[in-house]
């Protein structure tokens, strides 16, 4: 597998042994495990992912009770409590999706964005249509990584009506920091679902991007998007009966830690001059602005 030029040898050797296993099949399997109902076995799974991911606080969580989650699944995608992450007070403000890291982020410059310093790719190829990617020229982009132990529920950045959705089969590369500086064109290899939306704001597309062991991308709209695991593509078109979502409602969630891309049109938005790459961000944390 070709490797970033600039990667440190230790995340090259991470991401080629990764890239050596049989990533859909183990991933597969995941899914199976995290979405069976055996009590001895969803019990085994749940609390060794408490004892390994200390961090996970069940009281921010609507059932706090571990025991109660009929499968890992269940507990995985667990919906918060009323109150936790209010949206922002201000109208215009850029809510966060999602608990996580702040990747790259920034302007789309011919076309292109960036995956990792040094390392870009193009946005027709995200999107898998170069007709949807010339909406966003001159626009903004931002990456958001979600790790095993973060809030795994995916929301409005901003207020909008959903156009289309469009499944693009791909690999099941990992997608932690480590195989993000050293795999090229990582995301636009890996699985994903393009949800478009209208917005005040002009068009946004979020992007959630599938990966090793996340053997599950559920939408809101359309339900369960893999598994099964497609080998084409798939495009759903609402038209006159979009759906329509507000600022911080749920628009789908990740089985297992992924990514999230955020991509807006060209004076659509501008972010808090405070933000960095690298940075933990929170659901409903304000980014910025819409203009």
């Amino acid at each position: 597998m070709p490797t970033a030029p600039n990667a440190s040898p230790g995340d090259r050797l991470f991401a080629g042994l990764l890239s050596c296993l049989p990533t859909r099949l183990i991933s597969h399997g995941a899914f199976w495990l995290a979405d069976n109902t055996t009590p001895w076995l969803k019990r085994a799974l749940i609390g060794a992912f408490l004892k390994g991911y200390p961090a996970v606080d069940m009281q921010e969580a609507a059932e706090p009770d571990p025991a109660a989650y009929a499968s890992f699944n269940a507990f995985f995608t667990r919906a918060l409590a009323a109150g936790q992450r209010p949206v922002p007070a201000a109208g215009n403000a850029l809510a966060c999706p999602v608990d996580g890291q702040l990747g790259a982020f920034g302007d789309i410059e011919y076309g292109r964005i960036f995956q990792t310093k040094g390392l870009a790719y193009d946005l027709a190829e995200l999107l898998a249509d170069p007709d949807l990617a010339a909406r966003f020229a001159g626009g903004r982009y931002a990456t958001l990584y979600l790790a095993p132990h973060d809030y795994h529920r995916v929301h409005m950045p901003l207020a909008g009506r959903l156009l289309s959705t469009r499944y693009v089969p791909g690999r099941l590369f990992g997608v932690n920091p480590r195989c993000v500086r050293a795999v090229p064109r990582l995301f636009t290899r890996n699985e994903r679902l393009v949800s478009v939306f209208e917005t005040a704001a002009g068009p946004m597309a979020v992007v959630m991007v599938g990966a090793f062991i996340v053997g599950g991308i559920h939408d809101v709209a359309t339900g369960r998007i893999c598994p099964p695991h497609r080998r084409s593509p798939r495009r759903t078109d609402f038209d006159d009966k979009a759906p329509a979502y507000a600022r911080g409602d749920e628009m789908g969630h990740f089985c297992l830690g992924s990514s999230a891309i955020l991509v807006f049109g060209r004076d659509a938005v501008d972010f808090a001059p405070e933000l960095a790459s690298g940075q933990a961000v929170r659901l409903n944390q304000s980014l910025g602005r819409r203009r």
